[in-house]
């Protein structure tokens, strides 16, 4: 367990945070800061019909990747960041959902630049297939899927396995010994038969389940800070005065509000890690660009919308932010101050729904890492195969100590980031040329259709776009 923290705080400090922060710099930069300028025109759209019909929206898409992004993370993440790092650590989440948004852009650019066909007429992709396209590297790619995998289908979905039933906790039923494994058992079979169903049932399921979710979750938030309305200066005041403690920051790093934030704002926003290029290449568009757009915007409906509706809940709450109260504990004492005996129970209901959600989001990523390694869909034994040890993962992640599954989740992320984000910079022009085009083309009242040879592409190299 020492060795797992003690990698987990080197990958973050220093490694991760200068590789997400340069990053983030070059592509806001290289970008024209595209996540400022063109959010209006990613609103737009999201809600356009897909090329195709029948073939999976720009929508669809979106709710994909979030449902990915919008999970556990955003609840007990959240909670947890700000009473082991401190309220400064929303601040860090904020920035690093600013400067990610540039990043979330360039790589889900990349994704629907170099997809490929499957043999229903659709599309797929991701960072192991532009590595492999565009920088001819298949063994970096096959690295690449290896991690995505052990990532989603271990670390993440054993995390929110854990996250789900440690918010029972607080109910006079619940026992330690035996209550997550319980809880474990139900959770792993609900996700069991929906990801049988394949990724169609995932679409399908997301879209319905990640608005309302949301909805929900961010309403009942935004009437606690409604309630508080007073207490908002004091709330932004504490965050800002303790995210520029640079003597507290740098007296202990590791544990900092600094690192915090960045740890579980990359978590929750997925920013640059290389998952929601997975779905970002599934969707049918006219133009690259547009995908890229449309996950800069999920990038910012999760840290600025959802993850800042967590920490407002409990900072106006004026429950006490203490270590012991890290996870469920703190967010949950904060929806009893606001809400009564019904406070806990809303949290419990919205982690279901947010796990639920992440789970099979999550296995919609693995199945296209899968295919990748195996050069085309496995049989489907295999996959059924494969899908059971994931279930049992899940169930696994619920017994487990909510140290071990963060250091995990952490780690394994943290890989996949030292892969994607070199890979983003050393392609990331092809992405800021096909904004160029995007651009000319919208200026002169068109809607955008892309066309490789325009900006200069081998092609080769591409599937689509010729």
């Amino acid at each position: 367990m020492d060795l797992l923290l003690a990698l987990d705080d080197f990958m973050y400090y220093p490694v991760l945070i200068v590789v997400l922060s340069v990053a983030g710099l070059i592509f806001s930069a290289k970008t024209g800061l595209v996540q400022i300028r063109m959010f209006g025109e990613s609103v737009r759209v999201v809600m356009e019909a897909p090329v195709e019909k029948g073939a999976i929206s720009s929508f669809q898409a979106l709710m994909i990747s979030t449902a990915s992004r919008v999970g556990t993370g955003n609840i007990i993440g959240v909670s947890t960041a700000v009473c082991l790092g401190g309220p400064g650590s929303v601040f860090w989440m904020w920035l690093l959902a600013f400067i990610g948004g540039a990043s979330a852009f360039i790589e889900s650019t990349l994704a629907q630049v170099y997809k490929r066909r499957d043999s229903q007429g659709g599309s797929y992709g991701g960072p192991a297939y532009y590595i492999e396209t565009a920088m001819h590297n298949r063994t970096l790619g096959v690295i690449f899927a290896v991690f995505l995998i052990l990532t989603y289908a271990g670390g993440f979905n054993m995390l929110a396995s854990y996250n789900l039933q440690s918010t029972f906790a607080v109910y006079g039923f619940y026992d330690q010994t035996s209550t997550p494994w319980i809880l474990g058992a139900i959770i792993a079979l609900l996700v069991g038969y929906c990801v049988m169903g394949g990724g169609k049932r995932i679409v399908k399921v997301t879209s319905v389940m990640v608005p309302v979710m949301g909805a929900i979750y961010i309403l009942a938030a935004l009437f606690v800070v409604l309630f508080h309305i007073g207490e908002i200066p004091n709330v932004l005041a504490m965050i800002f005065a303790d995210a520029f403690d640079f003597e507290a920051i740098f007296g202990g790093v590791a544990g900092s509000c600094m690192i915090y934030g960045i740890k579980r704002g990359l978590f929750s926003n997925e920013a640059g890690i290389g998952s929601a290029p997975n779905a970002a290449a599934s969707a049918h568009v006219s133009h690259p660009v547009k995908q890229g757009l449309v996950q800069m915007l999920s990038v910012f409906i999760d840290t600025m919308l959802v993850c800042s509706a967590t920490a407002f809940l409990g900072l106006c709450s004026g429950v006490p932010i203490t270590e012991e109260a890290a996870g469920a504990v703190y967010i949950q004492q904060a929806a009893t101050a606001a809400y009564g005996s019904f406070g806990p129970m809303l949290i419990t209901f919205s982690m279901v729904l947010f796990a639920f959600t992440t789970l099979i989001g999550n296995l919609f990523y693995v199945d296209n890492c899968i295919n990748f390694i195996h050069r085309g869909e496995p049989t489907k034994q295999f996959m059924t195969a494969f899908r059971a040890v994931c279930v049992v993962a899940i169930f696994v992640g619920a017994g487990m100590s909510m140290a071990a599954v963060w250091a995990i989740a952490d780690i394994l992320m943290g890989f996949m980031c030292l892969i994607n984000i070199p890979a983003c910079l050393i392609l990331g022009n092809v992405a800021v040329k096909a904004l160029k085009d995007y651009q000319r083309q919208r200026a002169e009242g068109k809607n955008p259709v892309f066309k490789a040879e325009s900006i200069g592409l081998n092609l080769s190299e591409v599937e689509f776009w010729k």
